[in-house]
């Protein structure tokens, strides 16, 4: 562990299937004022659909910078295709970011590392921000196969990627067993993972981009455990989910500085 960090890190919120409209514009008046003076990293709050547009006025006139991301995205531009949205559509609302193979996902929708990739290379070709999640079971991580399962979901879901298309993407370290479970990984466990799929990044890539690249831990973050995760150098941000619904209690992870 050490304590210079060359990466400026990233607090995203997912707020999953959560808020309504006017929940969204109440959250922004209270949130905003919290995180003023937050420079230290960037800030990214990912609503459901139909709250994006509610959620990107809201910021508009908001200090700091607060992105906008979707959670979700479907990989045609267009298409009978009933209830998807598209990396497009995506766009055109003024969000920047989309969440792409959240644990939820490929365990209640059966998402694949392949279509994972397919909905990389959409959002890439849409101009958004990947947030591109990975991470192993319970089974997995008791059965000694956590890297298996990294270097698996690696190499199908981003492994094609160019250099090029590889720099524009976020990485997210999922514990699934730490997803909704009020089980954290430890500091040291998360740092290791990280430092594990920083290794898959330069044996693909190159180190210049394991060095660069983003690495944010999801699985139970909270006000109380984000200091203990962020003092490790390979963690470079967190995907927070319920503790991301309250302004105050998100307001106190992004600002784990002070």
């Amino acid at each position: 562990m050490t304590t210079q960090r060359k990466r400026r890190p990233v607090i995203a919120g997912n707020w999953k299937m959560h808020k309504t409209q006017a929940d969204t514009r109440a959250f922004f008046a209270a949130f905003t004022p919290l995180v003023a003076n937050a420079t230290h990293c960037g800030i990214v709050i990912a609503p459901p659909f139909t709250s994006i547009s509610a959620a990107v006025e809201a910021v508009k006139a908001g200090t700091p910078s607060i992105a906008i991301s979707a959670q979700n995205g479907y990989w045609q531009p267009e298409g009978a295709f009933t209830g998807e949205i598209s990396m497009p559509m995506i766009a055109e609302t003024g969000a920047t970011h989309v969440i792409i193979g959240h644990s939820e996902r490929r365990q209640f929708f059966h998402e694949t590392d392949e279509t994972v990739h397919k909905r990389l290379k959409a959002a890439l070709a849409a101009n958004l921000t990947p947030i591109v999640c990975i991470g192993e079971s319970l089974e997995e991580r008791e059965s000694n196969n956590t890297h298996q399962c990294l270097a698996r979901q690696f190499e199908h879901g981003l492994g094609s990627l160019t250099p090029a298309e590889f720099s524009r993407i976020l990485l997210a370290y999922e514990p699934v067993w730490a997803i909704g479970t009020g089980k954290t990984a430890t500091p040291d466990q998360a740092s290791s993972a990280h430092g594990y799929i920083r290794g898959l990044v330069s044996s693909r890539f190159s180190a210049e981009q394991a060095s660069a690249v983003r690495i944010l831990y999801g699985g139970s973050v909270k006000p109380d455990n984000i200091k203990g995760l962020m003092a490790h150098v390979d963690i470079d941000g967190a995907l927070v989910g319920g503790a991301s619904l309250d302004a105050k209690s998100f307001a106190s992870i992004v600002s784990y500085e002070s």
